[in-house]
């Protein structure tokens, strides 16, 4: 099964994290065991929302469901490719890009080299402020909000939790 049809057929956030961490083993040779990846929401702020970020400390990237309901509401064909996106950018940033401009470029080079130039993951990478118009991206000041309740997504580290039963 190539990448598209794989995104196009995730039935978890699981299924597309499996799907980022192998393009970017194949694409930049890096990967990083033992992360986490959570769903919480983040709320929103007066410019627009935070639709993820890394927690270096936490080893863990936390997703915002408010954007993730709101897609599957008004656009759900746009839901796998979105997540997609985000995770594949704070997947970037837990293999130790933190430069943002880096880490942007760095996730249009890997989504244009698999999905070509004219693929919806593509353009999300390129200007993902068409499709999300209120998209913040976290800067290097940006606090969580420190009462979060994180539901941690299962079977996301699944190359190394084989032998747990």
């Amino acid at each position: 099964m190539n990448h598209e049809e794989g995104i196009k057929k995730a039935k978890t956030i699981a299924d597309i994290f499996e799907i980022v961490k192998e393009m970017v083993r194949e694409y930049v040779g890096a990967e990083q065991a033992g992360l986490m990846v959570g769903v919480s929401d983040l709320g929103t702020f007066p410019k627009g929302f935070v639709g993820a970020f890394y927690s270096l400390e936490a080893n863990t990237i936390i997703i915002n469901k408010k954007p993730l309901a709101r897609i599957l509401q008004t656009n759900p064909s746009l839901y796998n490719y979105y997540l997609f996106h985000v995770m594949l950018h704070e997947y970037i940033h837990a293999i130790g890009s933190f430069d943002e401009p880096q880490t942007r470029q760095l996730v249009h080079e890997i989504s244009s080299h698999y999905f070509g130039d004219n693929h919806t993951i593509t353009n999300l990478s390129a200007n993902i402020e068409k499709f999300m118009s209120n998209l913040a991206y976290p800067t290097a000041d940006f606090q969580p909000p420190t009462d979060m309740n994180i539901e941690f997504v299962k079977g996301i580290d699944r190359k190394n939790t084989n032998y747990i039963n």
